[in-house]
C-alpha cells in the first residue's frame, strides 16, 4: 500500500486522550481522521464542542463511539490507550481487522497477561510468556501483521502548544515506517524511524519507571546534580533490563531511549514525573492513582519488572526501590540514603 501526503484515505486513532488527541491532530493536517471514543456520552460531547479538554478538534476529525466503523473505514490504525485496557480494546476491534491493516500504536505500557486460575509462584515464575508488549498483543488478537509503534519525547501538552518534537516510529516492515512518517512529519514533528520494534517498545515503557523517581528527587529539593546521577544510572538500569527482556541496546542511546527519558524525568507535565513528586510530598500511593486524569503507566511497570527481575535473576536497584516506597516499606527520604550508599563500582558496564 503506498500511502501519499494528499491521500484521502482516512486514518483511524483508538484513545481520545491527550496523547491520542494531539496525534490525530497532527494527522488531521493533511488527511482526515476517524478519532474512535469509547464513551459514547463524552464522543458526542467532542463532536458537538470540538474541543477534547485543553485541546481544540481539528476540523479535518470525525469523532465516533463505534470501533467496527474504524476498522472499516481506515486501512492504517493508531490505538492509543492505557495498556491496562489495550488487549481488551483489539479482542472488541480484531474480527474487523483485515491482513491489509496496518495498525502503529502509542501505548508505553505491558500486559500481564495470565491464564484463568494460574498461580505465579516458584514453580511457575512470571516471565515473558506472561508479559507482552502492545505489538505482541497486536498479533495475538488479531490477523494484522504489519505493526509498528511510536515512542519519543511526545509530552502532549507541548505538542497541543505546536512546539517543536520528534518521534520514533519503529517496525520490522519499512512500509510501516514510511507510513508512519508520511502521516506524521510536520515542520514541528521530526519522525525517525527504527527496525528494533522490541528494543524502542521497552524504551517508552521503561523510561517512566525512572520518570516516578526523578520526580520524587524533585520532590524532596535534591538539587540537579542528584537528578542527573538518577538519569545517568536509570539509563543503566533500563538496558539491563531492557536485554532482559529482548531489546537491543542501541535502541537505549536514541531518541526514544535517553530522548524521552531526559523528558519525562524533567518535566512536570510527564504523569510519571508528578506521581514521583506527589509520593516526596507525603500523598499515598493510592490518592494520586486515584486523582490523576490519565494514567501513570510507570507504576504498573514498576510491579511487573520486580516480578520478571525475580525470576531472570537480575537486579535493579532504582525500580526494586520505587516497588518499596509504594508497598510502605521505604518512605521516599529513606531511599535517597539508601541510594548514596548502594555499591555501585562501575559507571558503564554494558558495552
Amino acid at each position: 500500500m503506498t500511502l501519499k501526503s494528499s491521500s484521502k484515505n482516512m486514518t483511524g486513532v483508538v484513545g481520545a486522550g491527550s496523547f491520542g488527541t494531539a496525534i490525530a491532530n497532527i494527522i488531521a493536517d493533511r488527511n482526515p481522521v476517524l478519532l474512535f471514543v469509547r464513551d459514547k456520552e463524552k464522543a458526542a460531547k467532542i463532536e458537538q464542542t470540538r474541543r477534547n479538554s485543553s485541546q481544540d478538534i481539528h476540523s479535518n476529525i470525525t469523532v465516533t463511539n463505534d470501533i467496527r466503523q474504524v476498522a472499516e473505514q481506515c486501512e492504517v490504525i493508531f490505538p492509543i490507550i492505557p495498556s491496562a485496557n489495550f488487549r481488551g480494546m483489539m479482542v472488541q476491534l480484531a474480527p474487523y481487522l483485515k491482513p491489509y491493516h496496518i495498525l502503529i500504536h502509542g501505548t508505553k505500557g505491558l500486559d500481564l497477561n495470565l491464564a484463568p486460575n494460574e498461580v505465579i509462584d516458584k514453580k511457575n515464575p512470571l516471565t515473558r510468556k506472561h508479559v507482552k508488549t502492545m505489538s505482541e498483543v497486536i498479533m495475538e488478537e488479531s490477523c494484522v501483521l504489519r505493526v509498528g509503534c511510536l515512542a519519543g519525547p511526545n509530552l502532549a501538552k507541548e505538542i497541543e502548544e505546536h512546539q517543536p518534537a520528534a518521534t520514533v516510529v519503529a517496525s520490522h516492515f519499512e512500509e510501516v515506517i514510511d507510513i508512519g512518517q508520511k502521516l506524521l512529519k510536520s515542520d514541528r514533528f521530526l519522525v525517525y524511524g527504527s527496525n528494533d520494534l522490541i528494543g524502542i517498545e521497552l524504551c517508552g515503557i521503561l523510561k517512566n519507571i525512572i520518570a516516578i523517581a526523578a520526580g520524587a528527587i524533585s520532590g524532596m529539593k535534591l538539587g540537579e546534580n542528584s537528578k542527573a546521577l538518577l538519569i545517568s544510572r536509570g539509563l543503566v538500569e533500563m538496558i539491563h533490563i531492557g536485554k532482559a527482556l529482548g531489546g537491543n541496546t542501541h535502541a537505549f542511546l536514541g531518541l526514544a531511549g535517553v530522548g524521552d527519558l531526559v523528558a519525562t524525568c524533567t518535566s512536570k507535565l510527564s504523569r510519571n514525573y508528578t506521581v514521583g513528586y506527589r509520593l516526596a510530598q507525603g500523598e499515598s500511593l493510592e490518592d494520586i492513582v486515584n486523582t490523576m486524569e490519565e494514567v501513570a503507566e510507570g507504576v504498573n511497570t514498576v510491579k511487573i519488572v520486580n516480578v520478571l527481575a525475580e525470576s531472570y535473576d537480575f537486579r535493579c536497584p532504582i525500580t526494586e526501590t520505587l516497588l518499596k516506597i509504594f508497598e510502605g516499606k521505604m518512605s521516599v527520604k529513606e531511599s535517597h540514603a539508601f541510594f548514596m550508599k548502594f555499591p555501585f563500582r562501575t559507571e558503564i558496564d554494558f558495552i
